[in-house]
């Protein structure tokens, strides 16, 4: 297994376990984005891994852009790096895998978007989102708050730069769980295991339905979700489903 500069690496059970690991606040520099996107692409592709946890070290999750790599006003620098950090965003979104984001502590500007393009949020009671850009003359984070927040929420944490803890995260509808901090990585793992337990192409064209259907008409969308489901249908994880249903025993699928 490769050593990672800013992340840790663990795979068991079907679980990956990318955590975030670049002191003191898991600031994203250029080396992080190069990494989040060669693990994520990897655990995407690897057949032993079903769900993937991210999560930060310490008490931060990521603490947002390593402000000292700004980069300049040379010609195609900010252009090369916009591209960067939309990557480092963009394997999340079109991993084949389900990701949870365990927000442990401070998700901040690169790190709150970073949870929010995962596919399930949990929040530590200390775990935070928060946008600072208006704070540091930036824009940006738009699109994907919105995915997430109520308009008027989203309007707010944009435009006043308040962090918005766990609790109040669970009562937007924007995290799943909200936990003591000692039992959000449990929490997290317990999920992992059930997406783990359920039948690999099916939880893969679950997601696919996910990022397609997003932004189409409920019969477009729904049109496509049976497509999807047509071709399920002559899969050996359908057949095994079908024959352990038959036999009242568990399905053992196939990664």
């Amino acid at each position: 297994m490769p050593d990672y500069e800013t992340l840790s690496l663990q795979v068991a059970d079907h679980v990956a376990i990318v955590t975030i690991n670049r002191p003191p606040v898991n600031a994203q520099n250029n080396r992080f984005r190069e990494e989040i996107a060669e693990v994520i692409d990897a655990m995407g592709d690897r057949s032993d891994v079903r769900a993937i946890i991210l999560t930060g070290e310490g008490k931060a999750f990521s603490a947002g852009a390593d402000l000292t790599e700004r980069p300049t006003q040379d010609p195609g620098h900010y252009t090369a790096h916009n591209r960067r950090v939309r990557a480092s965003f963009d394997c999340l979104l079109e991993c084949p895998k389900p990701i949870i984001a365990a927000v442990n502590g401070a998700a901040i500007g690169a790190g709150c978007v970073t949870a929010l393009c995962c596919d399930i949020i949990l929040c530590s009671e200390k775990g935070f989102l928060q946008m600072t850009e208006v704070l540091v003359g930036l824009a940006g984070g738009v699109a994907h708050v919105r995915r997430h927040f109520g308009e008027s929420d989203a309007r707010m944490m944009i435009y006043t730069a308040r962090r918005v803890y766990g609790p109040e995260l669970l009562r937007m509808n924007v995290a799943s769980a909200c936990v003591p901090p000692e039992e959000l990585l449990p929490t997290a793992q317990a999920i992992a295991a059930d997406i783990a337990k359920a039948s690999p192409s099916a939880v893969r064209a679950a997601k696919k339905s996910f990022q397609m259907t997003e932004g189409v008409s409920i019969y477009e969308g729904y049109r496509f979700e049976q497509g999807q489901t047509k071709a399920l249908s002559t899969s050996e994880d359908t057949a095994e489903a079908m024959a352990a249903f038959r036999e009242k025993r568990p399905p053992v699928f196939k990664s």
